[in-house]
């Protein structure tokens, strides 16, 4: 895999100077593949830095927002340091922006990094949002790009140890739905997920309104991982869903969230908040859905607010996404990250 480095400087604004691995057959941003802009001033104005909030140390919370029921309810705790001597810590807790996930209709188009293209292959089905004129038979399909973003630590406002548990330090580029070939195959994706068998039917998906009620509250309920609420079904892991008219805003949502569900379930996600999750992160293979929140970052910005996985789109998603280039969606996955501190 390969792994990016961007030559970036604070001075307010963070630019970028050249991608470093982009489609070499053209020197021009391809005319299909949106510029997101990124590494750009947006870097700053377009984040929901309220949404750090709040920042619990030894149980106590500093500023206002959200906290998931999954969270730590210690206020101090005992970790090994290298040496494998215990070491006295206070608990810490807060939303970190941790990953980049982009949705885009292109094969290989990479909006985050300026509408470039990482390969010149068409091989991989091409995205659709279907028809103007469509029944409930038409499906939409999208593909993703999946990079480590650990926002905080890029900028030195934060700093890593065991409150970076995977250890990412940098931009880089995890995973792409291109070259994985049960992302655009329902049924490939059911022979590793063989557990969707089990939810196919009418009992399990009419749970999954409880779920859409907890969401709208922005409290997802992880016992229901087969659920995404108001956005639909997690199963199958696929980019395959029943279409809208244009770009939704709930489907891109969903197949973020479906890609995240899919890391989690091959042991490539981190479980980070919890008691457990103190001395650090550790795999898990069901989404925490209540440690995951999601924020739009392009094509129209949420700098306000971030949302819950599942919540619905009528109090987040109006007026988020438009015909053309904004048919391409980048989110920024916040998770909360429970770590101890030590004195």
């Amino acid at each position: 895999m390969k792994r990016f480095v961007f030559p970036w400087v604070l001075g307010g604004l963070i630019t970028l100077a050249t991608p470093l691995y982009a489609d070499t057959t053209t020197n021009s941003v391809d005319p299909l593949c949106s510029d997101a802009e990124l590494w750009s001033g947006k870097l700053v104005t377009d984040i929901c830095w309220s949404c750090l909030f709040p920042i619990r140390a030894a149980g106590a919370s500093l500023g206002g927002g959200n906290v998931p029921s999954i969270a730590t309810d210690e206020k101090f705790c005992f970790c090994t340091d290298p040496m494998g001597i215990p070491e006295l810590g206070m608990t810490m807790g807060l939303w970190n922006p941790a990953r980049l996930i982009e949705i885009v209709r292109n094969p290989w188009c990479s909006p985050a990094l300026g509408g470039h293209k990482f390969s010149a292959s068409n091989v991989r089905l091409i995205a659709t949002t279907g028809k103007a004129d469509f029944d409930a038979s038409e499906m939409s399909f999208f593909n993703y790009h999946y990079f480590a973003f650990p926002l905080t630590i890029l900028l030195d406002l934060f700093w890593d140890g065991r409150c970076n548990s995977d250890g990412y330090r940098d931009f880089d580029l995890l995973y792409v739905s291109e070259l994985d070939p049960t992302w655009n195959n329902d049924l490939l994706a059911f022979f590793t997920s063989p557990e969707t068998a089990l939810f196919a039917n009418p009992v399990a998906i009419s749970a999954c309104v409880a779920d859409a009620a907890a969401a709208a509250t922005g409290n997802p309920l992880d016992a229901l991982f087969w659920c995404a609420g108001a956005w639909g079904h997690m199963y199958p892991l696929s980019g395959i869903s029943p279409t809208s008219y244009g770009t939704d805003p709930r489907i891109t949502s969903l197949l973020a969230t479906r890609a995240t569900a899919s890391l989690h379930r091959r042991g490539l996600a981190w479980k980070t908040s919890g008691n457990d999750a103190l001395c650090g992160g550790y795999i898990y293979p069901f989404i925490p859905k209540s440690q995951y929140r999601l924020s739009m970052f392009y094509p129209v910005a949420e700098t306000e607010s971030n949302h819950a996985i599942g919540e619905t789109t009528f109090k987040w998603g109006a007026g988020r996404t438009y015909p053309g280039p904004g048919e391409d969606h980048l989110y920024l996955l916040w998770r909360w990250q429970d770590c101890c501190v030590g004195l």
